[in-house]
């Protein structure tokens, strides 16, 4: 049996994405900014697509912009709330120990630039709160950048509370929102965001294309420069069969989502409950507010890689974490974040769902995993020492 168990990393393009790329590669072809017809035929598509997604996240046409991934929208951002913030004096940004990259190294890239930082610790509950921000917040503050989701350990923040928090304080909000789309009710004008960045892939869309929510009238600074695509904003002719397939992809995952979950869901849980049977393991994440595909693990006593190997060869995908950084050493720096120390980090497992699994599949995983973490034990000098108590447990 194959089990696809990696859809955090990204996910298996729908037919409602492929049906709605077709016709851009065959009938409108033409590039959105030329004024002959078959550019303004693929202008009307463009802005279509642009309509949809704004519907989904309750907001205006024009208040979205087209990138080529969350990562991008993440840059720009976080990078103009930045500059505008630096206009007036206010150079102070806060975010989370447990971002995803895109969002920390454009945080790393700021403070070389002057900027100050101060990441919230999320070692309490594997998550943050909206009271850390408010008393983190300064008068010099320019924004908050905090993820929707975690797409390593499922939690969800409290986003709703902190945007309030955030309008209270005049402070613009960002939330890298790459695992929530899709996934997760959105509506950026009730839960106060400013900023919000997504990804078609991560919600049965293609690759390469994603979205920048931009509520109206914040000044935006370019990190394309080119042409005057995207009302100038975004420099390069739109990637109109992406765009296409990725608001198709929205549309159908906003339209299925209270469906969708709660079959996820309790995948998700039977998983949590037979994996937690294994000894000296700890799920990661909030146990409460969670994602609904998302079953992350550490287990004592053996290597993520290996485990990974292994179960590959049992027909299982799966991960030991964001597939941004599959090819480091190192320990995940969101684990470290959440206080697992690094033995533990080491032996991780993130195994994440979607409406496309199936029980059968679920059955699979917990018949093959603990095989796999025991054979992996069986082979290891650190569990033999544990197990001799020549070392004490953690976990």
């Amino acid at each position: 049996m194959q089990v696809y168990a990696d859809n955090a990393a990204t996910t298996k393009i729908s037919s409602h994405a492929l049906q709605a790329m077709m016709p851009c590669f065959e009938k409108f072809y033409g590039n959105p900014s030329s004024l002959h017809t078959a550019g303004q035929e693929a202008k009307e598509v463009l802005e279509d697509a642009r309509a949809r997604v704004a519907a989904c996240l309750g907001c205006e046409p024009r208040e979205i912009i087209f990138t080529s991934g969350g990562s991008e929208a993440d840059n720009q951002a976080i990078i103009s709330a930045a500059y505008y913030g630096a206009r007036k004096g206010k150079k102070h940004i806060i975010s989370t120990a447990f971002e995803h990259h895109a969002v920390l190294h454009t945080l790393n890239r700021l403070e070389k630039e002057g900027f100050e930082v101060t990441l919230l610790d999320v070692k309490n509950g594997h998550n943050v709160t909206a009271e850390q921000v408010r008393d983190a917040i300064r008068e010099d503050t320019c924004l908050v950048t905090c993820m929707y989701a975690n797409n390593e350990i499922g939690s969800v923040l409290p986003v709703a509370q902190i945007g309030t928090v955030c309008k209270a304080a005049g402070v613009p909000f960002h939330t890298d929102a790459v695992q929530a789309a899709g996934h997760l009710h959105i509506d950026v004008k009730a839960q106060n965001i400013d900023l919000l960045s997504l990804s078609g892939h991560k919600f049965h869309g293609p690759k390469g294309v994603g979205a920048l929510y931009v509520r109206r009238g914040f000044p935006l600074t370019n990190v394309i420069e080119g042409g005057a695509q995207e009302r100038g904003k975004r420099a390069g002719t739109e990637n109109l069969p992406a765009i296409c397939g990725m608001a198709a992809a929205l549309e159908d995952a906003c339209a299925h989502m209270e469906e969708n979950n709660a079959k996820v869901t309790a995948m998700r849980d039977r998983l949590i409950e037979g994996l937690s049977k294994i000894p000296h393991c700890a799920l990661n994440g909030d146990p409460v507010n969670r994602l609904p595909g998302n079953v992350s693990f550490c287990f004592e006593g053996i290597e993520g890689e290996a485990l990974l190997l292994l179960l590959d060869m049992k027909g299982i995908c799966a991960s030991s974490g964001s597939a941004c950084t599959s090819g480091s050493l190192d320990p995940s720096h969101v684990l470290l974040a959440i206080g697992r120390v690094h033995d533990v980090a080491h032996g991780s497992l993130r195994l994440s769902l979607s409406h496309c699994n199936t029980d059968e599949e679920v059955d699979h995983i917990l018949a093959e995993v603990p095989q796999v973490v025991q054979t992996l034990r069986d082979m290891s000098p650190v569990w033999r020492d544990l197990q001799k108590g020549e070392r004490e447990y953690i976990l």
